[in-house]
């Protein structure tokens, strides 16, 4: 529990995060409903937002095309502090945080089982560097988390999918903001290096390949294109898929498990990097103290047994 309050006053934000402003576009009548009823439920629990009209957002993001399109933009709704974090900004951020409270960080490290007593609790964890004896095991290993729990003989409803994402050749700033739209499908933000990162969906089948797939980078830069024409001539430098793990109802598991002294934090799909701090307070508090807290009491491996599904299929606005 203390760590983690530990490790919010060691971590240096300012350097991860830059807020540039992040726009939702509006391209149907039914994405309008949307986006107006989140500007509404983020004013309501007084999160700032703002809803534009198509040439409001075109003058906030000037490269943005608001012409002739398939799908014509009808407005956008604006969270001027919201931004972007470097994804590996932060896991160095956490990791050297963790290492100066004193935790013990092995890299290069694979889980190859996970020992159980006669009483059938958890006893150790078997790894390519030896084995580490433990009372108590918590797992949050994304997209691979029902292969390590079956080494413990715990099954998840979870499947796997790999999600698709690329980057272009670098360029001067030009892209003000973060621009993502659900109907076109297509999310983009430029880098700190100048590079346009991109982010395209998931692969339709189940997979936990990391090479990507072709006819989805290929559809999110139709899409690119269409939303910004002047990106046309660019050239991609890379692309990759990283694996995601989605649970029936895309909500979350932070819970324990059938076996004692197990516990699992999963189930994130697309979204679960923004959750990362919040998400590994409970997961501590659940460790710890050998129960959920209150936030996460509801998101148990059970609900899937009993019915009590929490439905958050479009949390991320996205099909995920």
């Amino acid at each position: 529990m203390k760590l983690w309050k530990d490790l919010a006053q060691v971590l240096n934000y300012n350097v991860m995060f830059s807020p540039r402003g992040v726009l939702m576009l509006a391209h149907t009548v039914h994405d309008v409903q949307v986006c107006m009823r989140h500007v509404h439920a983020n004013r309501a629990n007084g999160i700032d937002s703002e809803w534009l009209t198509a040439e409001q957002a075109r003058a906030f993001c000037p490269v943005l095309n608001t012409g002739d399109m398939r799908y014509p933009l009808l407005g956008a709704t604006l969270q001027r502090r919201g931004g972007t974090a470097r994804h590996d900004a932060v896991a160095w951020g956490y990791a050297r945080a963790a290492d100066a409270l004193g935790v013990d960080i092995i890299e290069n490290c694979e889980v190859t089982g996970i020992r159980r007593d006669a009483r059938g609790r958890v006893e150790a964890v078997e790894t390519s560097r030896g084995v580490i004896r433990t009372p108590k095991l918590g797992v949050a290993a994304a997209g691979h988390t029902s292969v390590i729990m079956r080494m413990a003989g715990v099954r998840l409803p979870l499947e796997s999918f790999p999600l698709q994402a690329l980057v272009s050749e670098p360029v001067k700033p030009i892209f003000p903001c973060v621009v993502m739209s659900n109907t076109i499908h297509a999310y983009i933000s430029q880098s700190d290096k100048g590079e346009l990162v991109i982010g395209a969906g998931m692969d339709a089948y189940t997979s936990y390949t990391q090479r990507g797939a072709l006819h989805i980078t290929g559809h999110a830069l139709a899409a690119i294109c269409e939303l910004f024409p002047l990106f046309r001539r660019l050239r991609m430098l890379r692309m990759w898929g990283g694996i995601v793990d989605v649970t029936p109802d895309r909500s979350p598991i932070i819970a324990k498990t059938p076996v004692p002294g197990l516990y699992v934090n999963c189930g994130w799909g697309t979204g679960g990097f923004k959750a990362t701090p919040g998400s590994a307070h409970l997961f501590a508090w659940t460790i710890a103290r050998d129960e959920p807290h209150p936030i996460n009491a509801p998101f148990t491996i059970e609900r899937f047994r009993d019915g009590y599904l929490i439905d958050e299929a479009a949390a991320a606005a996205v099909a995920h």
